[in-house]
């Protein structure tokens, strides 16, 4: 009887025991991966081997920067789903110890504009607005100098600048601190140079018309849509489009003159009135997610008909041989919605600048090849110009010099064999 009792309690510890053990293995999974080796994928071994890339153009811009007398920037560089590359440079004040780091914020200036042009992708594809409907249709009141431009003028016509009302238009105003509500009544009495679609005019003022419009279809103001509909869902935490939020956030960029001067100018709340064109502030972590968001395949934030909209080119735009004049052999230039469409080495890159006042910002991005960067400064310098064209030359000329690779490796190979035999 002892000797079955024994037994038994054997049997009984050794089910506790096998038991005991299964529930360590399955609630511990470092146990069973700790010898697995998770493969990188694609696109981290693209990264790897762009190290170089990278590593030239920090190296080139490092030095633009100490040179320049730079007193501020950052710099982010986005591939296919992942930041490949942010750093930032210098101080947030001339004179200060305080560094510009990832959530330092700077005025983008009209870098806000393809902000706004994503920001309406959103809204279309949520069936809040249409890129071809009609301006009075939400603003029945709404006049201009014309009986054909009053009638005709759309939404695609605002964010393209083709209103046919003369460039900058009642920007003296804004710089001014009109309120827009007083420069939307003068609308009635700007020039007309041609009707809508028909020719390039850049516009602050009539861009900024969405957010009037905007107001009429859904109760809320530009400010609240964009933070709803954009600076939430992809991560701009630091973004803002108002100068009280720039002037209150302890870790802000002050603006300063260009070329090596480290006068520290005063805030200023220009253009803020007309918020849509250049009114957003932020930050190189929260430009980074916007490109991210933009350039992600497996979650993207706006549909391929939307995306394909926002960067068909809708007219020619005509610009002084200053405006690139760092970038080698640009090709046609044409306007989107709230993007610079330009031909450069035999790709489509989406490119926007802004400027106000001891600001400067650069965007761009190449949906071909998945790439992203942007740039910002509060030193607005031509280091801030050469900042895009340079990272494009060295990016692009790798990539084309692997796929010459690529192309020559089968061929080598086969010369290989016939030697041996």
């Amino acid at each position: 009887m002892k000797k079955q009792r024994f037994f038994a309690l054997l049997i009984f510890l050794f089910f506790v025991l096998l038991t005991t053990t299964n529930q360590r293995i399955s609630s511990s999974p470092d146990i069973l991966q700790e010898n697995i080796e998770i493969p990188p994928s694609q696109s981290e071994k693209e990264l790897t081997e762009m190290q170089d890339v990278f590593e030239e153009y920090n190296q080139w811009l490092s030095g633009e920067i100490e040179k320049s007398g730079t007193i501020g920037a950052a710099v982010a560089i986005t591939y296919k789903d992942q930041i490949a590359f942010i750093k930032c440079f210098g101080t947030r004040k001339s004179g200060s110890s305080e560094p510009v780091d990832e959530h330092t914020v700077f005025r983008l200036a009209s870098v806000s504009k393809p902000v706004t042009g994503v920001l309406t992708g959103i809204l279309a594809q949520e069936n809040i607005l249409d890129f071809d409907e009609c301006v009075i249709e939400s603003l029945p009141g709404f006049r201009l100098n014309s009986l054909v431009n009053t009638q005709n003028l759309t939404i695609k016509n605002l964010l393209s600048h083709t209103t046919g009302l003369v460039p900058h238009a009642y920007d003296d105003l804004v710089e001014g601190h009109v309120p827009f509500s007083t420069i939307y009544e003068r609308l009635r009495m700007a020039g007309i140079s041609a009707e809508p679609g028909k020719m390039y005019g850049y516009q602050n003022v009539m861009f900024s018309l969405l957010d009037t419009i905007l107001a009429v279809k859904t109760s809320k103001n530009y400010s609240q849509l964009v933070k709803e509909k954009l600076f939430e869902r992809v991560g701009m935490h630091d973004a803002s489009t108002d100068f009280e939020s720039f002037k209150n956030n302890p870790n802000k960029a002050y603006p300063h003159w260009g070329n090596g001067s480290r006068n520290t100018l005063p805030l200023n709340d220009r253009y803020y009135n007309t918020a849509p064109a250049a009114g957003v502030n932020a930050s190189v972590s929260d430009m980074a997610h916007f490109l991210l968001a933009l350039l992600n395949e497996n979650n993207p934030l706006l549909k391929d008909d939307i995306q394909e909209a926002i960067f068909q080119p809708q007219v020619v735009s005509p610009l002084s041989r200053g405006y690139f004049k760092y970038w080698e052999n640009v090709g046609r230039k044409n306007y989107g919605l709230g993007w610079r469409i330009v031909d450069y080495k035999s790709r489509k890159v989406a490119y926007h600048g802004g400027y106000v006042h001891g600001y400067k910002a650069e965007i761009a991005l190449c949906k071909q090849e998945d790439i992203g960067i942007v740039y910002l400064t509060n030193s607005p310098n031509s280091v801030a110009s050469q900042s895009i064209p340079e990272f494009f030359n060295r990016f692009f000329n790798y990539k084309e010099n692997k796929t010459i690779l690529a192309e020559t490796e089968p061929i080598s190979e086969e010369l290989q064999k016939i030697q041996g035999s």
